[in-house]
């Protein structure tokens, strides 16, 4: 096999380094490979042919099981070959087997940069500051150059979200792509969205919270309340009243309070300490 820069030999004592530090900066592909493999033999030298021909969007890194046994196990390698994808320092998807370039390919192409993501991010950036006839014109562009790029419809959906068309965009994030349906930026904004509607629906806050006050055994009230304090970002207060709903009246809007919980979980502004906080206290309310 020639000599090529986006291919290379990595061992335990490089792993760190060229393997979960390098995929901060491209993604890195991880051919975990032995000599007595026949289909190994058949993966490598398409896999190199491929890292070269999408000339270095992505790193081919070939660990060799036989001589680092312990790297495999630590990734939990059972058959070969096995082909992991890093990203941003963690393994994000894998295949196993020798798949026909085609398959290959499609498998590159759901993780690999392309050329229409700057456009994506400015529009994204442009929809937080507010500016959202530019980022409508930057998604236009998006859309006319690479209509193909999976994650222009989710940036779409995110348009339509924040124009206030909740209804729609609920519409829309069910006809996502099917890659993207356990896409963490897509369970934020599904969260969102459906605590959006149901804060559309309600009373005030004020109003709900006297409600309550009236009657604390009010699910509905309870539940908008929560919704109201999701958007205006008390995730605090929310978790404690859809807790409090879950252990009133599980069966609300089919367990809604829990569902809620879980989606206010996905947030990614949500800190982790009342994440566990929260969690702890919903499976102590559930067990």
């Amino acid at each position: 096999m020639t000599h090529s820069p986006h291919v290379v030999t990595v061992t335990a004592e490089n792993f760190q380094s060229v393997v979960i530090e390098g995929s901060f900066e491209r993604p890195v592909l991880v051919d975990f490979w032995a000599d007595w493999c026949a289909p190994c033999k058949m993966l490598m030298p398409m896999l190199a042919q491929l890292a070269d021909s999408y000339g270095g969007r992505f790193l081919l890194a070939k660990v060799d099981t036989e001589a680092e046994q312990e790297l495999a196990a630590q990734f939990g390698i059972r058959s070969l070959p096995t082909v992991q994808l890093f990203k941003d320092g963690n393994a994000v998807d894998q295949f196993m087997g020798a798949l026909p370039e085609s398959q290959v390919r499609e498998f590159l192409e759901r993780h690999l940069p392309r050329a229409s993501d700057g456009l994506l991010e400015q529009a994204q950036s442009l929809m937080a500051g507010g500016d959202l006839q530019e980022a409508r014109a930057l998604l236009e562009q998006a859309r006319e150059e690479d209509p193909d790029n999976a994650r222009l419809h989710l940036a779409e959906v995110q348009l339509t979200a924040a124009q206030g068309d909740t209804t729609k965009a609920l519409a829309d994030i069910a006809s996502l792509p099917i890659e993207l349906a356990s896409d963490p930026e897509v369970l934020a904004l599904l969260g969102r969205l459906r605590f959006a509607s149901a804060a559309q629906e309600a009373l005030s806050e004020a109003e709900l919270s006297a409600r309550l006050a009236a009657d604390p055994k009010d699910s509905q009230a309870r539940y908008q309340l929560a919704a109201h304090k999701v958007l205006g970002g008390d995730y605090a207060s929310a978790l404690e009243h859809l807790l409090e709903l879950m252990k009133r009246d599980r069966a609300y809007e089919d367990d809604a309070a829990r569902k809620g919980m879980l989606a206010i979980f996905d947030l990614p502004e949500v800190s982790n300490e009342l994440i566990a906080h929260y969690r702890a206290k919903m499976m102590s309310a559930l067990y």
